[in-house]
């Protein structure tokens, strides 16, 4: 009996100074703030959509171990994540779950039409969504125009990323200084893409900036194919007959494979193949694979700016916990997209959805890893005007970026040399 109270009193007295100590150690812990984001992580454009969910993550946790939110009591970031399949029915509903499940911003999605459906929900649930990456202007647009005409109260969806008539000018610009750099005068140009949202805003963007500028060459042949086709024979055959100095492909990542086999197999004579804004011609995966046919391949894009040095130590880590994989425009956005929000908040010191937007449209952000012309802004459509895009080329087996003078990283060869 003796032996009883005093294991009792042991144990209650245990359990009374764990009673005292668990709430000093609950309130020694910040909150965290959860951040949903859909990515593509199965399916087509896997590879794209894992990129993105790890730069996300080494933001999140560089965030952290810096301190967290402190304006929300060193608040920490947790990264709730889901895989979209490359559907974009999916990528609604795993949205729409990892909200229900206390997200209270998003990013993520990646490819256009999933990122309009997240837009459209976003607005519906009143949770701020800072799109990462995708070129098309409708999700902002539509938002920004849905809150102008009364329709909705407040804006929820804003953009990081360059819009497609950026990447449509500065395709043009980048190629009439580069061939003038060269001293070669390409002019006749075939543009095939892929027939989807972003293949068809990017090609409209590119034409239309074509139009606006005359560079010295033209459009002879404008080719669209299916997002997930199998064979680009046909197409490549049909390119091949207008005699084209240049191909400009905007192409997703699996039929980039496609496109370059075909054009090395039916031997397509051209100065160079050169993209007006694309994914998929400098994944890591696809150079690997493609090796030579994919060597001297330029891409006017997003990318991360590898002469800040703090990008190359991302960059070093993510090679690292990757497996050797590229810090490319998919995973410096999603890096930066975490960097935005973690500025947003600080600011906000709260995470009322409208407190959190009022911080947004305040934000200046000069801290970014991707090529830019300034600090990330939002403007009246929730767009940043900052964001832009650099010409990449496959030297050596490695994406660099060649142009323009301010962000290269080594000198572009063109045109490219035959085999």
């Amino acid at each position: 009996m003796t032996r009883t109270r005093t294991t009792r009193r042991t144990f209650l007295g245990g359990l009374t100074a764990a009673a005292v100590g668990v709430p000093t150690l609950l309130r020694a812990q910040p909150r965290t703030v959860k951040i949903g984001m859909v990515c593509p992580v199965s399916g087509p454009m896997a590879d794209v959509g894992q990129d993105s969910r790890l730069g996300a993550q080494l933001a999140v946790e560089a965030i952290n171990a810096a301190g967290g939110v402190k304006s929300l009591g060193g608040a920490r970031l947790e990264l709730l994540t889901a895989d979209s399949e490359t559907k974009a029915d999916v990528a609604r509903t795993e949205a729409d779950r990892l909200i229900n499940a206390g997200a209270q911003i998003m990013t993520g999605a990646y490819h256009s039409a999933h990122v309009a459906t997240i837009s459209l929900l976003a607005q519906q649930r009143r949770v701020p969504y800072v799109i990462d990456i995708s070129a098309a202007d409708a999700p902002t647009a539509n938002a920004a125009r849905s809150v102008r005409e009364g329709q909705q109260k407040t804006q929820y969806v804003y953009r990081i990323f360059p819009g497609s008539a950026t990447f449509g000018r500065n395709a043009v610009r980048y190629m009439t200084e580069i061939f003038r750099e060269a001293k070669v005068s390409p002019k006749r140009l075939v543009l095939m893409y892929s027939n989807d949202l972003f293949g068809k805003t990017q090609t409209d963007s590119f034409q239309a900036a074509i139009k606006a500028a005359s560079p010295g060459f033209e459009v002879v042949d404008v080719i669209p194919y299916p997002e997930n086709a199998v064979d680009l024979s046909t197409e490549v055959a049909r390119a091949r007959a207008a005699r084209p100095d240049v191909l400009a492909p905007v192409t997703r990542p699996a039929t980039a494979i496609l496109l370059l086999e075909e054009l090395a197999r039916q031997r397509t004579e051209l100065m160079g193949v050169i993209s007006p804004g694309a994914p998929g011609l400098y994944e890591t995966r696809q150079i690997q694979q493609l090796r030579d046919k994919i060597e001297y391949v330029m891409d006017c894009t997003v990318y991360a700016n590898y002469r800040k040095p703090e990008t190359q130590k991302i960059a070093a880590e993510y090679a690292r916990r990757s497996g050797g994989r590229h810090f490319d425009a998919s995973g410096a956005y999603s890096y930066e997209a975490i960097q935005v929000i973690a500025d947003v908040l600080e600011r906000a010191a709260s995470t009322d959805p409208d407190a959190v937007v009022a911080a947004i449209r305040k934000t200046s952000f000069a801290d970014g890893v991707t090529v830019s012309t300034g600090p990330v802004v939002f403007n009246e459509m929730g767009d940043n005007p900052n964001a832009s895009t650099a010409m990449l080329q496959i030297l050596g087996q490695a994406p660099r970026v060649v142009w323009p003078r301010d962000v290269a990283e080594q000198k572009f060869v063109f045109p490219r040399p035959r085999a």
